[in-house]
């Protein structure tokens, strides 16, 4: 491809996105494609001379299209959201025609230097303790492999990254019976093991119970185990319940165990002063991790990741290989020892355009809008009969049910299973659903970048006619 050539494409293709940013609602939300169809679309080997970009575009719109589900729809409500915005698209393309190596200092100076200031920035929007340090990671299931590894160092005297496991008593983690199930993949990958990995009870909020914590901490120091990291949750994926972080610092200061808290999502919701109230403990705060990627209207994959004593993540991953040592070294950030890849990507970009380019009150007000929407969607369930809420709505996060008169809960759990695969299916809307104490419950995130309360009024027109026609 020359340079006029891919001049000519590339205005063609920011046309199509265009296109596709004003028309995505045109789309069925989730795919309509069953498994393989796209699979056997695609020839079985490829193509053994150059073939045109015009087919190419029309292998996309005709092959690929039919099988995306359209995360950046409005009508979005699955799941939790992942964002773009236009300052961040546009960003994306820049580090992607930039092609920039950010693994250590030498490699992009400005790379590294950005993102040490966009770290600063982020930490002090959301008022975590001035001390922290940040990176950016990928997703925030690596940066909580990367706090548990560094708790499991800490708690060692990182005799595990020198000896391996032997000789040494059984660490323990603990979580809440609503953690994200990265947490259980991370005590897999960091050796401590499955069994290990303690699920404390919750209370009728979904939040872990401190109490239970504490029992359950001090019988395994008693029966001779090692605890070595509490993961506390701003925010859970099923209910977006908070854990106390007060209270749970409190016992992990006393016993010398490791807090870490995941709030991926919600962590965006700390921009804002009245939610400044998640935060209370901070002070306890070992490690954490929020995902601007998520509701921070910045491209995937940016997760930042912030951590009390930086030393103690470096000591855990640095290595040095003859060709990485440099004169800078010591004296500057080179982030490849502050997480498990060696190859990084400019992802501190994308933070510095998003935040320019909205302003940090214009940030604010989108924010606090998708939280009134929330808001008033659980009112209107809450107004109706056969229609119930089945957590608190701390956020963005609706969980309800349909739930008519004389009906057992297996039959009300059926009901409602159908009903989420009826509405998935038309292709209007999308939700997911998690299991509240054995209740198949639906839920409904208002967290999408152009989201309005009018697309979520009709989505709620469209799930009330879907239930009563059952």
């Amino acid at each position: 491809m020359t340079p006029g050539e891919f001049r000519k494409y590339a205005h063609e293709l920011v046309d199509w996105m265009a296109a596709y940013m004003e028309s995505v609602e045109s789309y069925p939300v989730k795919s309509q494609v069953k498994p393989g169809e796209i699979f056997d679309r695609i020839p079985g080997a490829p193509p053994a001379t150059p073939e045109s970009f015009s087919s190419f575009m029309k292998d996309l719109d005709e092959i690929i299209m039919p099988g995306i589900s359209h995360w950046q729809s409005p009508n979005f409500f699955a799941y939790f959201p992942a964002n773009t915005s236009p300052p961040s698209i546009l960003a994306e393309m820049i580090i992607s025609t930039l092609g920039t190596q950010c693994m250590i200092w030498e490699t992009s100076p400005a790379a590294a230097e950005l993102e040490e200031k966009m770290m600063i920035w982020l930490r002090d929007l959301i008022c975590l303790p001035a001390g922290f340090e940040g990176v950016i990671q990928d997703t925030a299931s690596t940066s909580t492999l990367a706090a548990i590894l560094t708790a499991r160092e800490k708690k060692t005297g990182y005799r595990i990254n020198e000896e391996g496991m032997k000789e040494l008593p059984q660490l323990r983690i603990y979580c809440s019976e609503q953690t994200h199930s990265s947490v259980e993949k991370a005590v897999k990958i960091a050796g401590i093991g499955r069994k290990n990995l303690v699920k404390v009870p919750v209370g009728e909020d979904f939040s872990m119970d401190p109490s239970r914590l504490r029992d359950i901490i001090a019988d395994d120091s008693r029966n001779g185990f090692l605890p070595c990291c509490v993961v506390a949750t701003i925010g859970t994926t099923g209910t977006t319940s908070v854990d106390p972080l007060r209270a749970i610092g409190e016992i992990c200061a006393k016993n010398d165990i490791w807090l870490h808290v995941d709030a991926a999502m919600a962590g965006t919701a700390l921009i804002l002063p009245e939610f400044q109230w998640m935060l209370d403990g901070k002070e306890y705060i070992d490690s954490f991790v929020f995902n601007p990627h998520k509701w921070m209207f910045t491209n995937f994959d940016c997760s930042a990741f912030f951590i009390k004593d930086p030393s103690l993540l470096i000591r855990t991953f640095e290595i040095l290989p003859e060709y990485l040592r440099t004169r800078t070294r010591g004296s500057v950030n080179d982030y490849r020892d502050w997480g498990v890849p060696l190859g990084r990507r400019f992802r501190a970009l994308k933070l510095w355009s998003v935040m320019r380019l909205y302003g940090t009150e214009a940030l604010r007000e989108k924010v606090r809008m998708h939280i009134r929407i929330a808001a008033r969607l659980a009112e209107l369930i809450s107004s109706e009969e056969d229609f119930e809420i089945m957590a608190p709505v701390v956020i963005n996060v609706v969980c309800f049910r349909f739930r008519p008169k004389d009906l057992g809960k297996e039959e009300v759990n059926r009901l409602n299973e159908t009903l989420n695969h009826r509405l998935n299916d038309s292709g209007k809307i999308y939700l997911t659903h998690t299991d509240l104490n054995g209740n198949y419950t639906l839920r409904m995130v208002t967290g999408q970048t152009n989201v309005t309360i009018d697309h979520v009024m009709r989505a709620w027109e469209l799930i009330r006619a879907a239930a009563r026609s059952l």
